[in-house]
C-alpha cells in the first residue's frame, strides 16, 4: 500500500480513537449543563481522578484496568450525585433566577476544581505517572496501533451507545429528557425534579471517570491534567449543539480527527486549534450542529 494512503488511514482511525475518549468526555458535561444546568469547570479533575485510581490500583494492588471501570464508576457517580444534592442544590435555592444559579454554580466550579486538584498533589504528587498495558502492536490496512487504543475505542463507542439508549428508552431517560425541556412542567407531571438533577450530574461525573480509566491506558497522567480536557469537552459540546447528547457523541469525533491532523502538522498547535474552531462556532454557528 502506498506511503501516502497508510499516513491518511494512520490519521484517520488515530483521530476516531481519540475523538472516542472525547465523545465520552463532552456527553458528561453535555448532560450535567444541559440538564442541571452546571457549566462544570471541575469536569477535567474527575477524569483525572478515574486516571489516577486507575493507574493506583494496576500498579500496587495488579487489578485489570477494565476492571477498574466497575470500580471507579459507582464511586465517582456518588461523589458528583452528592456534591449536587448538598453545594449545588443549595446554591440553586438561594439563586434569584436560573441565570443566577449558572453564574453562582461556575464560580462554584472552580473551587471544586482547586479542591481536588489539591487533594490529587497531596496523595500523588506533581510527578506524571504511566503504565504498560496491551502495548502489543495491531496492524490495520497498513497503519500500526497499540492494541490498548483499539480497546479503548471500542470501550468508548460502547459505553457512549449505552448511555444514548439509557436516556432514550429508559423511564429514567425519559425523566431526565422531560426535566431538560421544561422542569416545572415536568415536576408537576410527577418528576422529582432535584433527584433528577444530582442524578444528571453524578452521570456526568461517571462518564468523565470512565474516560478517565481509558485515556490512562494509552497516555501519561498528572494532577494538573483535567483542565485541558475540560476545555476540548467545552468545545465539543459547543460544536454538537449545547445539550445535545448525540451532538456530544459525534462532536467528539469530529475534534479527535481534527487534531490528529493538526498534531500530524504542528503538535505545538493542537490546543491553538481547538480554541480557533471554538471561536469560528460562535462566530458562524453558536448553536452547533443538533443545537436548537
Amino acid at each position: 500500500m502506498p506511503e501516502s494512503i497508510i499516513r491518511v488511514l494512520d490519521i484517520a482511525i488515530g483521530g476516531l480513537l481519540m475523538g472516542g475518549i472525547y465523545a465520552l468526555i463532552a456527553m458528561g458535561l453535555s448532560l450535567q449543563y444541559g440538564v442541571a444546568r452546571v457549566l462544570n469547570i471541575a469536569h477535567g479533575e474527575f477524569i483525572m481522578i478515574g486516571a489516577f485510581v486507575t493507574w493506583t490500583l494496576y500498579s500496587i494492588c495488579g487489578i485489570n484496568p477494565l476492571l477498574t471501570l466497575v470500580i471507579i464508576g459507582p464511586v465517582i457517580f456518588i461523589i458528583g450525585f452528592l456534591l449536587h444534592s448538598t453545594m449545588f442544590r443549595s446554591l440553586l435555592k438561594s439563586s434569584a433566577s436560573p441565570a443566577a444559579f449558572e453564574a453562582s454554580s461556575l464560580l462554584a466550579t472552580f473551587g471544586v476544581l482547586f479542591i481536588i486538584q489539591n487533594i490529587a498533589l497531596i496523595a500523588w504528587g506533581a510527578d506524571i505517572r504511566g503504565y504498560s498495558y496491551l502495548t502489543n502492536p495491531v496492524n490495520l490496512g497498513g497503519a500500526t496501533f497499540p492494541a490498548n487504543r483499539m480497546v479503548t475505542l471500542g470501550f468508548a463507542i460502547g459505553l457512549g451507545v449505552a448511555f444514548y439508549l439509557f436516556l432514550v428508552r429508559s423511564r429514567t431517560g425519559k425523566a431526565i429528557r422531560a426535566a431538560a425541556q421544561d422542569p416545572t412542567t415536568a415536576g408537576l407531571m410527577g418528576v422529582n425534579i432535584n433527584w433528577v438533577l444530582a442524578l444528571c450530574f453524578g452521570l456526568g461525573a461517571l462518564m468523565a471517570g470512565l474516560a478517565g480509566t481509558l485515556l490512562s491506558m494509552r497516555v501519561t497522567i498528572l494532577p494538573t491534567m483535567g483542565m485541558q480536557y475540560t476545555i476540548i469537552a467545552i468545545i465539543v459540546v459547543v460544536l454538537g449543539g449545547m445539550g445535545s447528547i448525540p451532538g456530544s457523541f459525534i462532536g467528539g469525533f469530529i475534534i479527535g480527527i481534527i487534531g490528529t491532523i493538526v498534531n500530524f502538522i504542528e503538535p505545538s498547535l493542537s490546543l491553538a486549534a481547538y480554541y480557533l474552531i471554538f471561536i469560528l462556532l460562535l462566530l458562524v454557528r453558536p448553536k452547533g450542529i443538533f443545537g436548537k
